[in-house]
């Protein structure tokens, strides 16, 4: 299927490795235009030329701290700048700590906030006059599988997630004239090193992947870049009248109905 993302300007967030970067790739090989975004400038600059080796369409890496709203405005006037559009916005982050409820103070939840819900509606924020103008546009909020079932200690992800889907049916609406799109991906047990987080202190870590994966139908945990697959569905053409919706990737994990 050709998703029609050849020349479409992509800025993927937190892309230097994990989520985002199987995200980034995914666009990439469709012939997207990518910016990626991440703190730390040497991982972001080497996943950058990696992907660009593979999939032969320009790859810019541009570090910037989206908790600071001086970066954030300077990351995406670079990316106008470098390819003239913005067309699709994927809203990614490193989640909070795991804990209880009762050992965040008031520094924890605000920190919290700022990397996730408010992290989010400033990127995305950001973006649109450009989607505006162009009369269409793509924002995708990559969260966590927490949104739709219970994740023990996960009260921090948990809270700000929710708001982001909140957030996501409100800009659907308001959007929508527009013909831009707001989904949310919800990722269940996934491949990468926010997997290992969750894990008991002192535990082989093998045996304990394997010992999750009986609980998920599929019978497996999850790759990255087949949440990726779903990024770049999200932002094609053909995802044009999905929108305001939360989507999960979990191997049929999620004991939810609805």
């Amino acid at each position: 299927m050709d998703l029609k993302l050849k020349d479409k300007v992509a800025l993927v967030l937190a892309a230097s490795k994990g989520l985002g970067k199987a995200s980034a790739f995914a666009l990439s090989t469709e012939g997207a235009k990518v910016v990626i975004c991440s703190r730390n400038a040497d991982e972001l600059n080497k996943a950058a030329a990696e992907i660009q080796a593979q999939t032969g369409h320009p790859v810019v890496a541009i570090p910037a701290d989206v908790s600071d709203a001086a970066q954030v405005k300077g990351l995406i006037q670079k990316t106008f700048e470098t390819f003239g559009s913005i067309d699709i916005l994927v809203n990614n982050g490193g989640g909070p700590p795991f804990d209880k409820f009762e050992n965040f103070d008031d520094e924890a939840w605000q920190k919290a906030f700022e990397l996730t819900l408010f992290a989010f509606a400033r990127t995305g924020r950001g973006v649109l006059p450009y989607m505006k103008k162009a009369g269409s546009g793509r924002i995708i909020n990559i969260i966590s599988g927490s949104v739709k079932s219970v994740l023990n200690n996960a009260v921090l992800s948990t809270a700000m997630r929710m708001g982001v889907v909140g957030m996501a049916k409100l800009m659907a609406d308001e959007l929508g004239p527009y013909q831009i799109t707001v989904n949310n991906i919800a990722p269940g047990l996934i491949l990468t090193d926010r997997v290992k987080e969750v894990l008991p202190t002192g535990v082989d870590v093998e045996q304990a992947m394997k010992d999750r994966a009986k609980t998920i139908p599929a019978g497996r945990i999850g790759k990255p870049e087949e949440l990726g697959a779903l990024v770049a569905f999200l932002a094609s053409e053909q995802a044009a009248y999905i929108s305001g919706t939360t989507i999960q990737v979990d191997g049929g994990a999620g004991r939810g109905i609805f």
